[in-house]
């Protein structure tokens, strides 16, 4: 895939991306794709590029006692970055993580997660962000991760 300079990435094709690019394990998180924020509204200085991700609740996804386990909120975490960089990129564009760093904040059971990652810098050769995971029945903080990418060759 190349990167599409220029180009509209919009919900559809991060649709496309998510189920055409990410590991068949990433697949089976079964994780949806709700906004893509890749323009500016007018007057607002602080806005930042990015995307909002859900993973449905599954019991497949829980630890004991049915609690949602952080492996599966780190890789929905990781993947609701990767779609947010190529919303601020506007295309494709091949990346891997360097690092993410996770704080749990809260146990979240019987709901989906929301993921709101958000863009910090989008560089030439790393581009860095901040995903906060939320409880979808509640809408309250469940971890803060941080996490950075080195943008690959094309």
């Amino acid at each position: 895939m190349q990167a599409q300079s220029g180009a509209r990435f919009d919900i559809g094709e991060a649709r496309r991306v998510l189920g055409d690019v990410f590991a068949p394990w990433v697949q089976d998180l079964n994780l949806s794709v709700e906004s893509i924020d890749h323009e500016p509204p007018p007057n607002a200085p602080d806005w930042q590029a990015g995307a909002v991700l859900r993973m449905a609740f599954s019991e497949r996804l829980c630890r004991h006692g049915g609690v949602v386990c952080g492996q599966a909120l780190m890789a929905l975490a990781d993947t609701s970055m990767v779609i947010a960089i190529l919303a601020a990129n506007r295309g494709y564009r091949p990346m891997t993580t360097v690092d993410q760093t996770t704080h749990f904040m809260r146990a979240v059971s019987s709901s989906d997660v929301l993921a709101d990652a958000r863009v910090i810098r989008l560089g030439r050769t790393m581009s860095f962000g901040r995903v906060t995971l939320l409880s979808a029945t509640d809408d309250k903080p469940v971890a803060m991760v941080s996490s950075a990418f080195a943008m690959l060759p094309g």
